[in-house]
């Protein structure tokens, strides 16, 4: 395997591996060896351990020492050894519980008000934030918004919302780029119990600080405000509020130029997501760069339909399904944006838009091609339901950015026999092809593109 990086300021473009899978996969085999006498499961690990324990029995030792080693497991060590072993056990547990008494989230020099990502665990009490500036994968953007906004929370009168119950005001920052380099900054704010007029106090110092004072500095081309008492909204949940600049982004791929809202998702590795979506593309409608296949491209979890709008010349048309309103409203800008006439976006979740537009796609002219890009919670049930019983799809692209989660129950149910149960009648798809593309240097982390066919 070969992988081939080119650096790109802070972002690598990184040649995809491509994976060639038999028809006759064994991906999801669970076979099992015959010293398991073909059982497989917790049942076979807990006669293994059970083994094990036995095992220990089985030693050199009189039954003296066991009786010893069981009653006073630390009677071999010298009494100094053992009282240095205490004192290193209560200090364990000291530690955990001076950590669990003092205020949780406070960053690595005990100020509460710091930005930077988190470390450690809330049931263990032991949670800290530490600045990310010498990360490799930040853009000195993004390092310099965050210690602006650093800078003015600590010189804010109103204290940080680390946890909703505690109370206080200011919560985290987002910060988007562009290949251009403008950027875009949106702030968290919980409310509390603040009336309009005094948030609107601290809106406008949060506007002077960036657009006239220190934060200037970072020259901020959008500067949006979200009021959210739930630690995610929607833009209809909890509208975002353009304080300062402009409305959106630019972003341009594979020459199709996309306009970026707040809350759309859009892939922030722009270098590698031009090998991302020509993987998917080639994928989806295979064949020369000019040619056009034909049929019908159904593209579930569409985001600004940058997937359909790249392969759009390749086929009759495309069907975008979206959950996220604005995000549609930015697909279709998106395809007008780039004289594409052949897109249609559909706002609502798959689960509940797909079973009803199958019956429309049944009989569409042409071949029926189906890509899913979903977020890490993987698809509906009813998604996958939906895509494994309409016979017309013959071609399914996956995209995924963690397939070790809940993205493998899908693989499972769309290749799986035909359970009745689950209502999975249709043929079973294949996995034929596997590409991953590397959209996050210097993390363990990809995104897995694979193919499926019936």
């Amino acid at each position: 395997m070969y992988l081939t990086a080119k650096c790109c300021r802070s972002v690598m473009a990184v040649r995809p591996n491509i994976f060639y899978l038999r028809r006759t996969c064994v991906l999801f085999s669970t076979s099992v060896s015959p010293a398991d006498g073909g059982r497989a499961g917790s049942g076979s690990q807990k006669r293994r351990k059970k083994r094990q324990k036995k095992a220990a029995w089985t030693g050199d030792l009189s039954w003296e020492e066991r009786l010893a080693d069981a009653v006073t497991p630390l009677w071999r060590l010298s009494y100094e050894e053992q009282l240095e072993l205490k004192q290193n056990n209560q200090r364990k547990i000291l530690s955990e519980l001076s950590g669990s008494l003092s205020a949780d989230l406070r960053g690595v020099d005990g100020n509460p008000k710091t930005v930077g990502f988190y470390l450690g665990t809330a049931s263990r009490g032991n949670i800290v934030c530490v600045n990310g500036d010498h990360l490799l994968n930040m853009p000195e953007k993004h390092t310099l918004v965050a210690r602006c906004y650093q800078d003015f929370i600590r010189q804010s009168s109103l204290e940080p919302c680390l946890l909703f119950h505690t109370g206080g005001h200011w919560r985290e920052v987002t910060v988007r780029t562009n290949a251009q380099g403008h950027t875009m900054a949106i702030v968290y704010f919980h409310p509390q119990m603040m009336t309009a007029e005094e948030v609107a106090v601290h809106k406008a110092e949060l506007v002077e600080y960036f657009s006239r004072g220190p934060g200037s500095v970072c020259q901020l081309d959008s500067l949006f405000f979200q009021e959210s008492t739930m630690t995610r909204c929607t833009h209809e949940e909890s509208p975002y509020q353009l304080l300062h600049g402009q409305p959106y982004l630019h972003e341009e791929v594979l020459g199709f130029k996309f306009r970026i809202s707040a809350d759309a998702f859009f892939q922030v590795n722009q270098a590698a997501a031009q090998v991302l979506y020509n993987t998917v593309r080639d994928l989806c409608v295979p064949g020369a760069a000019q040619s056009k296949t034909g049929g019908t491209l159904l593209d579930v979890c569409c985001g600004t339909g940058a997937i359909g709008i790249i392969s759009s010349p390749r086929v009759d048309r495309v069907i975008g399904v979206e959950i996220v309103e604005q995000a549609v409203r930015d697909a279709a800008h998106n395809a007008a944006l780039n004289d594409v006439e052949n897109c249609e976006f559909l706002p609502g979740k798959a689960e509940v838009v797909l079973p009803a537009l199958m019956s429309r796609l049944s009989s569409a002219p042409g071949a029926l091609t189906a890509v899913v890009n979903p977020s890490r919670a993987g698809l509906h049930p009813k998604v996958v339901r939906a895509l494994r019983n309409q016979a017309a799809i013959r071609r399914l692209v996956y995209v995924s950015c963690k397939p070790d989660g809940e993205a493998m129950r899908n693989f499972k149910e769309l290749c799986c026999a035909p359970d009745q149960e689950k209502k999975l009648t249709g043929e079973a798809f294949s996995p034929t092809l596997a590409v991953p593309v590397d959209m996050f240097p210097h993390t363990p982390h990809c995104e897995l593109v694979l193919l499926f066919e019936r």
